[in-house]
């Protein structure tokens, strides 16, 4: 009974946010949207927790699923009735800065056709840039961790050059490639290198030197060594290389489209801004947050795949 009502936690604070948003009327120095979107979007989200909550009685997997996020979820929804109520009803914070979530949810909606496409850029500038930074990183890191002559003459360049923040390196980006575009890339790809080089030899020097001892006694030759035993090992730290340089791919990306670009989330955050549309800002910042939660999301699928004994020690 007590897990039932933990599933139905999420229908009881959707209700009482629609009731909220049709009693409570909108202040009059809150500009208003062109229509309720925000209790429109609560609409639909309870139509759709009702359907999975009728599945829940004949799926277990469901059934489990809601009783354990059921009270996340409505505390999640009780946050944003509550920013309703400060912003739209009661007009506590500043308007310009703090728009209602009607305005919010009806920029996502209207300018949808325009943020698919910077979602598109943005997404194009992220795989490119991440996917150049983690095959060097990659490299790197092996060469860094396996070999001790590699390790002598590149290891102090890396120590010197990886700290530096990214953002210092956007002059001499932007001087130095052709296009806005080859510089955003070089920047996310050297974020990602430094992450994914360091974590990968870390993993690789934390194993037991007696494992390579043996191979080399049996006469495995370096590549066999590298692939079945250095990748193998070091293969937590990797990921975890690639979670840290995910991260930093999404920081850098919203800065280097700040500069220079014409198109992308961080391009149109900044656009909004300066324009003082601050709704704008808060849609943008909400599509990043979901377009980063989601590329997150789908390496840790990866990584329990890849890694199934490693399975519940990091969690997203």
């Amino acid at each position: 009974m007590k897990k039932k009502i933990y599933s139905l936690l999420l229908v009881f604070s959707l209700v009482a946010a629609l009731i909220f948003a049709v009693a409570l009327k909108n202040s009059r120095v809150q500009p208003k949207a062109e229509a309720p979107f925000f209790f429109y979007l609560l609409g639909i989200l309870l139509a759709v927790y009702v359907v999975f909550f009728i599945l829940s009685f004949f799926v277990k997997e469901i059934r489990k699923y809601l009783e354990l996020k059921g009270p996340l979820y409505a505390g999640a929804i009780l946050f944003f009735n509550i920013l309703n109520i400060v912003t739209a009803k009661l007009d506590v914070l500043p308007p310009l800065y703090f728009p209602s979530l009607d305005r919010v949810v009806e920029k996502l909606v209207l300018d949808r056709q325009f943020l698919l496409k910077c979602i598109f850029y943005s997404f194009r500038l992220l795989v490119t840039g991440f996917s150049i930074g983690a095959a060097a990183g990659f490299v790197t890191g092996v060469f860094l961790g396996y070999s001790r002559r590699f390790s002598y003459w590149v290891a102090p360049i890396t120590r010197i050059l990886g700290p530096i923040p990214t953002t210092a390196w956007m002059p001499l980006a932007l001087s130095t490639f052709p296009t806005t575009f080859g510089a955003s890339v070089f920047l996310i790809a050297f974020t990602v290198w430094f992450q994914i080089s360091l974590m990968t030899s870390s993993g690789i020097q934390s194993i037991n030197k007696s494992s390579f001892e043996v191979a080399d006694t049996l006469g495995a030759s370096n590549l066999y060594q590298i692939l079945h035993i250095a990748i193998p090992g070091a293969g937590p730290s990797i990921f975890l290389g690639f979670f840290y340089g995910t991260c930093s791919s999404f920081l850098t990306l919203m800065t280097a489209e700040m500069v220079g670009t014409s198109a992308g989330i961080g391009w149109y955050i900044n656009n909004q801004k300066s324009i003082m549309c601050y709704q704008g800002v808060y849609a943008g910042l909400i599509l990043i947050a979901v377009l980063c939660s989601a590329v997150l999301t789908v390496l840790f699928k990866v990584r329990a795949k890849v890694l199934p004994w490693e399975k519940g020690v990091i969690k997203w």
